[in-house]
């Protein structure tokens, strides 16, 4: 159980290539914008891609969900809200929720899960001693 609660919220307005003929936004571009809530959030809590690839990691991501709710239009501004799961498994873990700002209807919830992996691909079984830092620092443990 969390200690502390790690939150963002993005900002983002729903651009012309993002959808389809009948203008609603294109399935999977709500993945895209859990992508952007995960680099907003890293950002935003110094903990961002570059952190870890400049520590020989990559962090795939090997699991992802998306539940959708209402549709989003172009010309929408919505919100992404990305929340920061705290667990005891060395992986990380999101969950999300997009809103239209203009309304506060959720439009979409999801969660994605990522590994710890070294340079040569290998999974790592436990944190990474600056990641449980970052954890410490922020009030996770």
């Amino acid at each position: 159980m969390n200690k502390k609660e790690l939150v963002t919220r993005t900002t983002i307005l729903v651009r012309f290539s993002e959808v389809d003929s009948m203008g609603v936004v294109w399935h999977g571009n709500y993945i895209k914008y859990f992508e952007d809530g995960r680099e907003d959030f890293g950002n935003k809590f110094n903990i961002n891609y570059i952190d870890f690839r400049n520590r020989g990691l990559l962090i795939p991501v090997v699991k992802i969900a998306c539940d959708f709710k209402k549709p989003l239009f172009y010309g929408d501004t919505i919100i992404v809200e990305t929340r920061f799961i705290n667990c005891e498994a060395a992986k990380i873990m999101y969950e999300y929720t997009i809103y239209r700002e203009k309304t506060g209807e959720i439009a979409a919830t999801g969660s994605s899960t990522q590994v710890f992996l070294n340079l040569e691909r290998e999974l790592l079984l436990d944190f990474p001693h600056f990641f449980t830092e970052w954890k410490r620092k922020n009030g996770l443990i």
